[in-house]
């Protein structure tokens, strides 16, 4: 178990390194505010969708793709779950209304990318993104919908219903799921695959490369978002701490049990990585767009950034436990 925890410091120290360059970086003034937007711009709609190709025709097998669908069924039922207990300890610990809804998301949506994305190439290597992508297809879906229209709901100016959230559909095929869609047929017919790999190189070398960016660029942009907060603006108090609970202990939990319930049901997952993803992802901080979302619904901002802020420091220290408790599944 030593071993294992030993491992999984160095994996995120490996990452806290990258976040302190970003965090330098702005605080010195070698990086100007409008670069946060244009690295997540080239994170998800250049970078992620490269890793995620790359990642499928290196790593992965028809046979393994048709098992993925177990994890898909795991990763709804666990976030849904957890939107539930989140909307229960709302209720029961009765949370002020602007902040019901960042706290039953808080709980709920993860930072899959940012975060989430360098955290499992540390930990599992290149070959678990995959995994990843089928809790991240889950997380962005329900986020852009479900957990949208909850925050939006709790909007306190809300009172007749006009500023419901909007659905749309753009956010149920974001970028980094065109990089799993175009190699599907790479992977399924051998003649392409043949094609790319042997008379393409320099096209799977370019694909690899810009796939590279995603874990510097990532924690680079998280370190931005942390300077962007500040230290300063950190507090503590009964509803942090809700969050902070429901989101490292009671999301993980939830995923771990769905796991093992599975597991005795026949619906095991084909892989330990496989199963060590879902959990590590279910524990990952909060989504990082939390603070803009409160903002636009009229929430409250500084508990949002709060949440953000906290469990994006704090992960350092949940990653390492986690990976020992999953040792005893």
């Amino acid at each position: 178990m030593l071993s294992v925890f030993m491992t999984s410091v160095q994996s995120v120290l490996t990452i806290v390194l990258m976040m302190a360059a970003g965090y330098f970086a702005r605080s010195r003034g070698w990086i100007k505010e409008g670069f946060s937007n244009s690295a997540k711009n080239v994170i998800l709609k250049v970078a992620l969708p490269c890793a995620v190709f790359n990642s499928m025709m290196e790593d992965f097998k028809p046979s393994q793709l048709s098992k993925l669908s177990v994890g898909l069924l795991f990763s709804i039922i666990s976030i849904l779950v957890s939107m539930l207990i989140g909307w229960i300890i709302a209720k029961v610990f009765k949370v002020r209304p602007e902040r019901m809804g960042l706290l039953i998301t808080g709980i709920t949506f993860g930072n899959t990318v940012f975060i989430g994305m360098p955290l499992n190439v540390a930990l599992f290597g290149q070959g678990s993104i995959a995994y990843l992508l089928v809790y991240y297809i889950v997380n962005t879906a329900l986020l852009w919908t479900s957990g949208v229209w909850i925050i939006a709901h709790y909007d306190p100016t809300n009172k007749t219903g006009e500023n419901e959230a909007k659905f749309n559909w753009s956010h149920l095929l974001p970028a980094p799921l065109w990089g799993f869609i175009v190699a599907i047929p790479f992977i399924y017919i051998h003649a392409l695959n043949a094609f790319l790999k042997n008379d393409l190189k320099f096209v799977m070398a370019g694909v690899k490369d810009l796939g590279g960016l995603v874990t510097p660029l990532s924690l680079i942009y998280i370190g931005l978002m942390i300077y962007r907060f500040g230290f300063k603006s950190l507090s503590i108090d009964k509803d942090t701490i809700l969050a902070l609970i429901g989101r490292f202990i009671i999301s993980a939990l939830i995923m771990a049990g769905i796991i093992v319930a599975g597991a005795h049901m026949g619906l095991g997952l084909s892989t330990n990585v496989f199963r060590e993803t879902l959990i590590v992802q279910a524990a990952t901080p909060t989504f990082a767009v939390m603070p803009i979302l409160a903002d636009q619904y009229h929430s409250d901002i500084k508990y949002a950034t709060n949440i953000v802020t906290w469990t994006s420091i704090l992960f350092i220290v949940v990653t390492p436990l986690i990976m020992v408790a999953i040792n005893y599944l």
